[in-house]
């Protein structure tokens, strides 16, 4: 064999085994997700520091009692799939393998059902918080299936999971578990009987804890706030939460850019998401298309959606738009939501 060629195969042999070596290496340094570090229905302890805290504000703040916060939390434990199922959410899927598993002919047709059947009770919505019907029953679909899917997880245990095991958002979650005893308390619920979602929303409405204490509305008149049961409820309180935030009745929602931006102040504002407003009269001049006016002339987003096959579809998200991704902070929630009221 040649000697220059038997040391080059050598140096590449070597190269070859430092690389492989690293990779253990490398694994054992990833940080571990969250679920990782727990087992299944392990005991939350009920002594630590953050619970010792979270109890004293209950008591001098809410006015539990010792005595009925250790009947409530006796015997939590973790329910680890709630872990698991955070850090791979159906929101950080590509738009388009997120839309379909919402924008169906069942979705449609049981849409345009609802909106037939309860067709007197949206004309009392409409005129009360000014949301169209289409809107409020395509988030109604989206997040309980019209009432059929209301949570498979127990509420009081997923929030607790994630109050004690999940320490990215457990600050959050602190909040969200006083809120959801207050609302039990305030509503004569038994905070050990509420189903909710691994995220920890429940009801048809799927709100958090504060959300429904915040936006829940007794429509009925019937002297409960009931998310779970009374049409009239679920559907006025999902309009008084957009209409709280500022939704505006016949204003565009969304209008189309086309497949690439123009700008670089256009691609600037899409790179910062959510929180990246233009004048819309500037991306109308900059993209070169109609765009129809902003009420009030307030500012759009820039919102850009992945095709099957590549490429992207970039669009305008509207005032209203960005209303509901104030529900849900996802553009690609806020796209499915509007796509799905236009098939109504």
């Amino acid at each position: 064999m040649n000697i220059r060629f038997f040391y080059i195969l050598l140096a590449k042999g070597c190269m070859l085994a430092v690389l492989l070596s690293a990779f253990p290496a490398c694994a054992a340094n990833k940080k571990p997700m969250a679920a990782d570090l727990v087992t299944d229905g392990q005991a939350i302890d009920l002594s630590s520091d953050r619970y010792n805290g979270l109890f004293k504000e209950l008591r001098l703040t809410y006015s539990f009692s010792q005595e009925e916060l250790g009947r409530i939390f006796k015997g939590v434990t973790v329910k680890r799939r709630v872990l698991e199922l955070m850090d791979r959410q159906w929101e950080a899927k590509p738009y388009c393998q997120y839309s379909p598993m919402f924008i169906t002919r069942s979705m449609i047709k049981q849409g345009r059902k609802m909106l037939h059947d309860h067709s007197a009770l949206f004309d009392r919505v409409e005129k009360e918080f000014g949301v169209e019907r289409e809107i409020v029953t395509a988030i109604w679909g989206i997040e309980s299936k019209f009432g059929r899917h209301k949570g498979a997880f127990d509420m009081f245990r997923t929030l607790n999971t994630m109050f004690d095991a999940y320490p990215r958002r457990r600050n959050f979650y602190r909040k969200q578990l006083i809120h959801f005893l207050v609302l039990c308390r305030e509503n004569g619920i038994d905070p050990l009987d509420v189903p909710g979602s691994y995220g920890g929303a429940f009801g048809q409405t799927q709100f958090i804890p504060s959300s429904f204490r915040e936006y829940a509305v007794d429509f009925d008149k019937d002297g409960s706030r009931d998310v779970w049961n009374s049409v009239p409820d679920i559907l006025a309180s999902i309009a008084n939460y957009l209409h709280r935030f500022h939704w505006t009745f016949g204003a565009p929602v969304y209008w189309e850019l086309g497949s690439e931006l123009k700008d670089e102040k256009l691609t600037a504002a899409f790179n910062k998401g959510r929180k990246g407003l233009v004048p819309w009269q500037e991306v109308k001049k900059l993209q070169g298309v109609d765009l129809k006016p902003a009420p009030d002339n307030r500012d759009v987003t820039i919102v850009g959606l992945e095709l099957a096959g590549g490429g992207m579809r970039f669009v305008a998200g509207y005032p209203n738009f960005q209303a509901i991704t104030k529900w849900n902070n996802s553009n690609r929630y806020a796209m499915a939501v509007t796509e799905l009221a236009e098939k109504f």
